[in-house]
């Protein structure tokens, strides 16, 4: 695969001044182009040690208009990273639609270092790979353009280069003991970045390997090659768009199918004194719960999804009525914001990952994409189908990392539903929360029905399961809450 970065090519000083005021021309005009647009791009730079990665980003830095874009460098994960999913650190620093966002140590650099030092097998190497791989899709079927390039060199060119580095006391800082050690290990790293190219080269996302013995032809090839990616995507997004027809409201199709929903006994109820009871009994064990989790890093996200009035904002003030204000928040989501629309629609919940030991509970959530989204047409049928898998793959990265993972449906029928309507209406604290949106969604109701039945199907797995929620009775709603959420907590302490 490295043969061909392997064949000593070079540019002469005389052809790269003359080429490199056209090619910046050139990459300005489609970075202005790219803001009227509504993807971002994503350029990852990767490669040896000494290939020049430093380089080459400084002279992007330079031709580009560094307003509209943004160069991350990762090294080692901080604290703070650790204890979130892996994917966390990259996400939330994902660039905005219109822009560019250049990764240096790109979520590619910990897999191989870890092949490399054998601290995960050939099996884990391509589950992390896979997972990578899905990630790269779900990008890209948002539009968003991944540009991937990697710098080689022979290990003669390698420790040529670093010995250079070395001897100019300007650039001694730039050669660690890390990078001596990892040109013994070249063989080995080499094999394993083959490895790695191969299995995460597709047609939508392929890897541009440029040899980078010689600063001028790596920079003007990686320049050259990303003007021609942004300017063929352009064409091709805008050709996409010209095709399919714009969102509307999905057509439910009703049919005699059992309903989830259905089962559900909305009987159930508990007495007042019992209530006081086991409220006082519960929110006791999960304050203690609460406690031992956050001295055991332990960190929960929790999912409330429900009808209009299903009692969501009650039920989540009795679990935090019992947790530590300093380690919760509750983030209530609405419609999105200006920021919010100019990115990939996980990024504003990928955002609010809690550290170790903390909580997330989250008013409604990802799931308005397969909901409300899919029911009143805000999402087209591509968007909101997709959708399921990218939710299971975001879901799996968080009870991967060992977050215990709560999703609550909080079910009531029609008839309580208009009874909790009337009730907020002529109370003057509550009449804020009825709009003539809450009626208007009531004549849909079958509909959102047949969609929860759907959603709860293709989402509910062994690792982040669906907690159903008989919530006519409030009161028996909220224990149920508290008491699958304690014993959560207690399966994760356990283990």
């Amino acid at each position: 695969m490295f043969e061909v970065a392997e064949l000593g090519h070079k540019v002469s000083k005389a052809d790269y001044n003359e080429k490199v005021p056209t090619l910046r021309t050139q990459l300005l005009t489609v970075q202005q182009q790219l803001r009227d647009h509504d993807y971002s791009v994503i350029i990852l730079i990767s490669g040896v040690d000494g290939g020049g990665k430093g380089d080459v980003i400084n002279l992007l830095n330079e031709w580009l208009d560094p307003r509209f874009m943004r160069t991350n460098a990762y090294d080692s994960p901080s604290d703070e990273e650790k204890e979130r999913p892996v994917f966390w650190r990259y996400w939330r620093t994902m660039p905005a639609k219109g822009t560019i966002g250049i990764y240096v140590g790109s979520w590619y650099s910990n897999p191989i270092a870890q092949r490399v030092y054998d601290k995960i097998s050939n099996t884990e190497l391509k589950v992390r790979l896979t997972q990578i791989k899905e990630l790269e899709q779900e990008l890209s079927d948002d539009n968003t353009l991944i540009i991937k390039c990697w710098l080689h060199l022979k290990q003669e060119q390698q420790k040529k280069r670093l010995k250079q580095l070395e001897k100019n006391p300007e650039t001694a800082w730039q050669v660690t003991e890390r990078d001596k050690k990892h040109l013994k290990m070249y063989d080995t790293f080499v094999g394993v970045a083959e490895n790695v190219l191969t299995e995460t080269s597709s047609a939508q996302n392929p890897w541009l390997i440029v040899e980078g013995s010689d600063i001028r032809y790596s920079s003007l090839t990686v320049g050259q090659h990303i003007l021609d990616k942004i300017k063929s995507h352009i064409v091709h997004c805008k050709q996409k768009q010209e095709i399919p027809p714009p969102a509307q409201p999905d057509k439910i199709i009703h049919g005699n199918q059992p309903s989830l929903l259905d089962s559900l006994d909305l009987s159930l109820s508990l007495d007042k004194d019992l209530y006081k009871e086991q409220l006082n009994f519960y929110q006791g064990k999960l304050n203690k719960l609460a406690r031992q989790a956050h001295e055991k890093k332990i960190s929960s996200v929790l999912v409330f999804e429900g009808w209009d009035a299903g009692g969501k904002g009650g039920a989540i003030r009795r679990l935090t009525h019992a947790m530590d204000a300093r380690n919760y928040q509750v983030i209530s989501i609405a419609a999105p914001t200006e920021e919010e629309r100019m990115q990939h629609y996980l990024w504003r919940f990928w955002r609010h990952m809690p550290r170790a030991g903390r909580a997330t509970i989250y008013d409604r959530s990802w799931y308005g994409r397969v909901l409300v989204e899919r029911v009143e047409g805000f999402a087209t049928e591509n968007e909101w189908t997709r959708a399921y898998p990218e939710i299971r793959n975001f879901e799996e990265a968080l009870t991967d990392h060992g977050i215990a993972l709560l999703k609550f449906w909080l079910h009531i029928d029609p008839e309580e539903q208009l009874r909790r309507f009337k009730a907020r209406e002529q109370i003057s604290y509550k009449q804020y929360k009825i709009t003539e949106e809450d009626y208007r969604n009531r004549e849909r109701w079958d509909d959102y029905s047949l969609v929860v039945n759907d959603m709860v199907a293709r989402t509910s797995t062994q690792s982040s399961l669906w907690t159903l929620i008989e919530a006519n009775d409030k009161r028996y709603a909220r224990i149920k809450i508290l008491q699958t959420y304690c014993a959560k907590l207690e399966k994760m302490l356990d283990k």
